[in-house]
């Protein structure tokens, strides 16, 4: 009887500590695109959350999965209702598409969040031709109809 009493105590204590809300992340936007970024030109974009938990959230890690991409992260303990931030900045060292990750680690509900970076790396020269080639059909709406 009394091995059956304990047994139901301990249930109950788990059973309420597994169902106590934890400090809770919720960012604004989990990914973001930069688009067309020129080579050799970094890039930053600061992803931001907000505590809407209960407890404090304290971020122990923000993994990036190369070592182009660099995080930065809220190292104190964003309090109930409080903001933080984790920034990363890509390199853009090499042409083409990229997809990367930040996996966020912290004590909150959900331990683990990855944040993704995407776009494409260009060769500077094609940005600054796309860049010119607008300006060239304006030159020909000046010109005179009927003039060779």
């Amino acid at each position: 009887m009394k091995k059956a009493f304990s047994l139901i105590v301990v249930f109950l204590a788990i059973t309420t500590i597994a169902f106590a809300q934890k400090g809770v992340i919720k960012f604004t936007k989990e990914s973001h695109d930069f688009g067309k970024v020129p080579q050799g030109t970094p890039v930053t974009f600061t992803f931001e959350f907000t505590n809407t938990g209960t407890d404090p959230v304290v971020i122990s890690n923000a993994q990036p999965s190369c070592g182009c991409t660099t995080p930065d992260w809220t190292k104190s303990a964003v309090l109930p209702g409080q903001k933080g931030f984790v920034k990363a900045t890509y390199n853009a060292a090499a042409m083409g598409s990229f997809n990367k990750n930040v996996t966020v680690t912290s004590n909150a509900e959900r331990a683990s969040i990855p944040l993704t970076l995407t776009g494409e790396v260009t060769a500077k020269e094609a940005q600054s031709t796309a860049a010119a080639s607008p300006a060239a059909p304006a030159a020909d709406k000046n010109k005179k109809k009927g003039t060779k």
